[in-house]
């Protein structure tokens, strides 16, 4: 699955979106004004018909759009938070980043997993704790801002691999762009159906005047408006489930492709096709919230549905299913339900309520019902295991150190510091920023991070993140700050500071104003050349131990993206970093479709000697996350595979 490509068909869903969304505006508007006009023309003002008034109409027709655009405004407005405020919306609970409840820990270290592999920050996490059903949704403006939300029923149903499943399919909407469409679709159906409730208004305030004085138009009106939002609702809810229903398949897809495995994502559908609660959900809005979700918010009518049906789903990934697999399924977590618990079960989790009522499956099923699942052995892909390696070889002290904001700060600037000793330049600043406590914290990291294999330096970054956004914003500004002073105060900046401190500069800032986010860009590659052409002979000069070559590698890269056209190498400046950021900025204007050319053309440079080093791996992945894109699946880890320079 090319998420480029998903970037583009998210990019003309959006269009669509807008467009279909205007036309129910300007058909809920000719309803409003044939109303008004039927109504008002029955009376006179002064001696002459109101039918004839076109003021009046065109008064009602901008009250209208007025009153849907501003609504809808403000519902987005009210989501200018991200991701947070729509998991909170539906009441779920944020899970600590230290928690010690092994189902919390498992599903923490499962969404780190699929950051580090996908080369984007640790979103945050939430549970819903009361919600049995298994299901899940990702939500936000970027992946800087992100959340992804579970529910209990995904705890308590779920082996390790189908929840890696279900967590790589949310991902997938975080990479492709899927999460700020699904924010102005909640906007644009608020702004819809606020026009019963202003329906709802007028009759109880205005329909009760003397019908001599037109109490009874009111009333007339305001069911009018009543009747004509809902049916405005309704088309709304039409568009919000054909817009879902096309990206949650390329979504299933993209998880496949995650994982390399079809077993987690395919035994997590068939569970929901089994279990009596399925995917179900009781918060009273999940309407709001039905196009972002895994599964089904409950039992709908074909046209509102917002997935593809189940059976269709499963079959796409596994095109030998049968329906008959699911009542030997359902026979088995039957049998595995009546076998008696040989171990103690685990210690319940602090956030849970009570057992789940009607629920017949144990939250831990026997390993005789894996094998009902899926016959063979679990086959996680290279990419997923080597983030799996990344994140266990992470002394434990560290991975404890990044789940607190403070002590996260220090180890971001330990990372920063000279690599065996923090000079006493570097010591001065970090205590003038923030004290010496900080700074004596920072050293005792040092010691630790020596420990580190060089591949999981941007990866512990990614944990951290979490933390480090629970900093106050001016707290935040000053680590900032203080990175840039720490890692130019021997005067010069290699590659590995310049990726920390772009890294955590850029994650931060958007995460601080969600909204700001950049969208899709709309320029052409051939726009952007200079741009290409810097980005390119700075990957290729960072990887190469000599100009000549790195001029292979950069003509290599150049020939990709603008094949047949003479190329004149110029090598990168001294002060590079300036001009590199401002070529990115540039770059990440472009067309998705263009963004990809421009990453083949990296890679090619990349491999261009068959070695990838650390620093050129590290510098990939600010490049991706600098554009919005996700990390090449073929690229991410890569060291595991290729040679290491």
């Amino acid at each position: 699955m090319d998420f480029f490509a998903q970037q583009a068909r998210v990019r003309g869903s959006s269009r669509r979106l807008v467009a279909l969304f205007a036309l129910a505006v300007v058909a809920i508007v000719a309803a409003i004004d044939f109303v008004v006009w039927f109504t008002m023309g029955h009376h006179s003002v002064d001696g002459e018909p109101v039918a004839s008034n076109l003021p009046l109409l065109f008064g009602s027709s901008a009250a209208i759009v007025a009153g849907i655009g501003l609504s809808s405004m403000f519902r987005i407005m009210s989501l200018s938070g991200g991701g947070k405020t729509v998991a909170e919306s539906v009441g779920a609970v944020l899970v600590p980043t230290d928690t010690r409840d092994p189902q919390l820990r498992q599903l923490r270290n499962v969404i780190e997993e699929v950051a580090i592999a996908a080369g984007v920050p640790v979103p945050d996490i939430y549970l819903m704790q009361e919600e049995s059903g298994i299901n899940a949704f990702a939500a936000g403006y970027s992946a800087s801002d992100a959340a992804v939300c579970v529910t209990q029923g995904c705890l308590d149903q779920l082996s390790r691999d189908e929840l890696q499943g279900v967590i790589a399919h949310e991902f997938s909407h975080v990479l492709n762009g899927d999460m700020r469409l699904n924010i102005r679709l909640m906007g644009l159906l608020f702004g819809i159906l606020v026009l019963a409730i202003v329906g709802r208004r007028v009759i109880w305030f205005g329909g009760g005047r003397d019908s001599r004085r037109g109490g009874g138009n009111v009333a007339l009106i305001g069911l009018a408006l009543i009747v004509v939002g809902y049916i405005g609702y309704f088309f709304a809810r039409l568009i919000q489930a054909a817009v879902s229903r096309s990206r949650e398949s390329l979504a299933d897809a993209s998880a496949v492709q995650f994982t390399r495995q079809t077993d987690g994502i395919a035994g997590a559908l068939k569970k929901i096709a089994v279990l009596s609660e399925g995917s179900r959900l009781q918060v009273a809005n999940k309407q709001e919230v039905a196009h972002m979700l895994f599964g089904e918010a409950g039992k709908f009518n074909a046209l509102f549905a917002t997935h593809p049906p189940l059976i269709d789903r499963i079959r796409a990934l596994e095109p030998g299913f049968r329906e008959e697999e699911l009542v030997r399924l359902g026979v088995a977590m039957q049998r595995a339900a009546m076998q008696p618990v040989t171990s103690p079960p685990a210690a319940p989790a602090p956030m849970r309520g009570g057992a789940i009522p009607g629920m017949v499956v144990p939250s831990v099923l026997p390993a005789v019902l894996t094998g009902a699942m899926a016959a063979g052995g679990v086959a996680n892909t290279a990419q997923f295991q080597r983030a799996a390696a990344v994140h266990q070889s992470m002394p434990e002290s560290l991975k404890q150190a990044v789940q607190q904001p403070e002590s996260a700060l220090a180890v971001v600037l330990a990372l920063a510091a000279s690599a065996a000793q923090p000079m006493p330049s570097q010591r001065r600043i970090i205590a003038d920023a923030f004290g010496d406590d900080v700074q004596q914290a920072v050293q005792s990291f040092t010691g630790e991070l020596r420990a580190l294999a060089p591949m999981a330096r941007l990866p512990l970054v990614s944990l951290a993140f979490p933390a480090l956004k629970q900093l106050p914003t001016g707290r935040q500004q000053v680590l900032l700050a203080t990175l840039d002073a720490v890692v130019n105060a021997d005067g010069k900046v290699d590659l590995n500071e310049y990726c920390l401190a772009r890294l955590v500069r850029l994650q931060l800032l958007e995460a601080q104003q969600p909204r700001r986010a950049p969208v899709d860009g709309v320029k052409k590659l051939p726009a952007c050349r200079a741009s290409v052409t810097l980005v390119c002979a700075i990957v290729a000069a960072g990887g190469c131990s000599d100009e000549a070559n790195a001029r292979r590698a950069w003509l290599v890269a150049m020939q990709n993206a603008f094949p047949g056209e003479a190329m004149n190498w110029v090598p990168p400046p001294a002060a590079w970093q300036p001009p590199f950021e401002r070529a990115l900025d540039d770059l990440d204007g472009l067309l998705p479709i263009a963004k990809e050319l421009v990453i083949q053309s990296l890679l090619l440079a990349i491999r261009a000697d068959g070695q990838v080093s650390v620093e050129e791996a590290e510098l990939l992945r600010v490049i991706c996350a600098s554009l919005h894109c996700a990390v090449p699946p073929t690229s991410a880890g890569e060291l595991g595979s290729e040679g290491v320079k």
